[in-house]
């Protein structure tokens, strides 16, 4: 009975988990489509009848949330989704373009034939998703993109840095894409840093990853002139 009993308790942590990692990745999907505005007030109970998801895996959920600065929870008062400013993103984006040089390449370095493979669709993917247009497409694409780079570079301290980065860029880019940004050309420097890394070429992965960098500065400064 006791070995029993022992080998139920992991799958249901496991189950634990992945509810909890369905919640954040509905929520910071919702946060950066805008779907739910900065600013705006929102309520365990009503996300967890929205979803269809617990209340405890949304309550983890938004802790981690509140980790990475889209949400800001007030005890006893409420939770906000967090404002954006533009100020507070450059300052960001020093950090990111630091730690992604090394993400991209460590990455190049470390990821197996399987995960190069990978690297190379999801190339094709953000292709694709400039071509249709397809801002959500796109958004979800570039997390999968950051996630799994993330994790081939197998560095948890990197990992930790960058987690605080990649969702609120994300919902800046949703917010102003339409007027600063320049699909294609986004699609193609993050493609080039997927194709540097599929191709165990860490000069070339972290030089496309300078070049991304440099463009999302732009279009973050750009966003100012366009009436941001």
């Amino acid at each position: 009975m006791p070995r029993k009993a022992a080998a139920r308790k992991p799958a249901g942590a496991a189950a634990a988990t992945s509810l909890t990692d369905r919640a954040y990745s509905d929520l910071e999907e919702l946060i950066v489509t805008l779907k739910l505005p900065p600013g705006s007030a929102v309520s365990e109970a009503a996300l967890s009848l929205r979803l269809g998801i617990g209340r405890t895996p949304i309550r983890e959920a938004l802790q981690r949330l509140a980790r990475e600065r889209l949400v800001t929870i007030l005890p006893r008062r409420g939770i906000l989704v967090s404002e954006i400013n533009i100020k507070s993103q450059l300052r960001l984006l020093e950090l990111r373009r630091e730690v992604e040089r090394l993400v991209a390449r460590s990455a190049a370095r470390r990821a197996t034939r399987e995960e190069r493979a990978r690297f190379l669709e999801l190339a094709r993917g953000f292709e694709k998703s400039a071509k249709s247009n397809d801002a959500v497409a796109f958004m979800r694409i570039d997390r999968e993109f950051n996630e799994l780079s993330v994790e081939v570079a197998r560095n948890e301290f990197a990992a930790g840095a960058m987690s605080l980065v990649h969702a609120l860029s994300r919902r800046f880019w949703y917010i102003h894409y339409q007027q600063a940004a320049d699909m294609p050309r986004a699609a193609k420097l993050h493609a080039d840093v997927a194709r540097g890394i599929a191709r165990a070429d860490e000069r070339a992965a972290a030089a496309a990853s300078d070049r991304l960098l440099d463009y999302i500065g732009q279009f973050t400064r750009d966003t100012l002139s366009a009436g941001a």
